[in-house]
């Protein structure tokens, strides 16, 4: 099902997780942009052969500004993004669609009417499901006809919690229904793909060297055996987790990134090693020596020890600042980069570049690429069977 003139436009692309599961599925980037340089450091960095015009740090309204000459020209598969949509945050009661930190939405919207590609996806929090019937009105004042599905990647063989809303669109054929009838076809093939058992989080910790938390304030640089390393080898202990063998590309890894332990305070460590798993701030065990106590109420999810046998919960940014809320099962520390990597479905070869905090942001902002070629194959095949992608046919 691949094919090289398969083409598309990742717009807040990130560090490539999207972008990623398409490239897999046989999609040729056109143009990649974002406005966080480390983020497009690692972009470029994991994708050595790309033309590194095409991928461009800046803001998108600059980008529409000085490219549109360019992007009306092209003939384009498909444009996908996930504008970043601070209004539309599920711990925000006001999500509303003009909402000034809303503008990227806009501009995806601009970009996507100045491209004007066969179909369009674009990803967010589950929030903006609220603005669902005025984003699909937006869509449809270009001329594209689209639906939301809210998906949760531990469907898809990923061990994690993670729900995302996606809006995927098109404007091939003739009719609205027409239209509409392909945009559910691919809607259908994504929820037939959905996998018959969960992966759980252990799957994801295989192999990886027992670290543990940095004591040395103010140092993220260190590296050793004790606090880990940006570059490091995988270690053989048991039978390969087929999950492991699926984000390797069905290679048994050699080589693993950006496994690194971060500062922590005598106290929090003393949490972690009290916390049992599944334990959360309110746990008694650790109530002599919990410093929100008297506002439990409020942080009760603020320490959490993760449970092995259970998909993870949520990956997020939030990671940059701690990891309080991400409790190793078995060691005394907050996950790692590369465990929270590991749990969206990068490859271990998939090194993040940056500030060693920035590594978790990244992380965090990412479309697992597993989901990502899921989204990929059910649009091909749709495609095909609508004799809409005819270079397939």
């Amino acid at each position: 099902m691949k094919a090289g003139t398969l083409t598309f436009i990742d717009l807040f692309c990130g560090c490539g997780g999207l972008s990623l599961g398409f490239e897999k599925e046989g999609f040729n980037s056109m143009l990649a942009n974002d406005i966080d340089k480390n983020s497009i450091d690692t972009f470029l960095h994991n994708r050595p052969g790309i033309d590194r015009n095409k991928v461009i740090c800046d803001d998108i309204a600059k980008v529409l500004e000085t490219k549109k000459n360019d992007l009306l020209d092209v003939d384009c598969t498909l444009v996908v993004g996930g504008p970043p949509c601070q209004g539309f945050s599920m711990a925000n009661r006001q999500r509303l669609i003009d909402d000034p930190r809303n503008r990227l939405y806009k501009k995806f919207i601009e970009a996507v009417e100045l491209i004007n590609p066969k179909f369009i996806l674009m990803e967010n929090v589950k929030g903006m499901l609220r603005a669902a019937p005025q984003v699909l009105s937006d869509f449809e004042k270009i001329g594209y006809y689209a639906e939301h599905i809210i998906l949760n990647v531990r469907d898809y063989g990923i061990p994690q919690n993670r729900e995302r809303i996606f809006f995927i669109g098109t404007n091939i054929k003739k009719t609205p229904a027409e239209n509409l009838d392909v945009i559910r076809r691919i809607i259908s093939r994504i929820k037939c793909s959905q996998k018959s058992s969960e992966i759980p989080l252990q799957d994801a910790l295989w192999g990886l060297r027992r670290l543990e938390a940095k004591t040395i304030k103010n140092d993220t640089g260190i590296e050793s055996e004790k606090f880990g390393f940006t570059k490091d080898n995988i270690f053989y202990n048991e039978p390969v987790p087929e999950y492991i063998l699926e984000i390797n590309n069905d290679r048994i890894p050699k080589i693993v990134y950006n496994h690194k332990t971060r500062y922590n305070n005598e106290r929090d460590i003393k949490i972690y090693d009290l916390l049992p798993q599944g334990g959360k701030s309110d746990h008694k065990a650790i109530q002599h020596i919990m410093p929100y106590k008297s506002r439990k109420h409020i942080f009760k999810d603020k320490f959490y020890k993760l449970i092995p046998t259970e998909p993870c919960k949520t990956i997020t940014s939030h990671m940059k600042f701690d990891c309080h809320m991400y409790i190793h099962p078995f060691q005394s520390r907050g996950l790692t980069p590369r465990e929270a990597a590991r749990i969206q479905g990068f490859p271990d070869n998939y090194e993040f570049k940056g500030a060693f905090t920035q590594w978790y942001m990244q992380i965090g902002n990412s479309v697992p690429p597993l989901l990502a070629g899921v989204l990929a194959n059910a649009i091909i095949k749709a495609g095909v069977e609508n004799k809409t992608l005819s270079v397939l046919t």
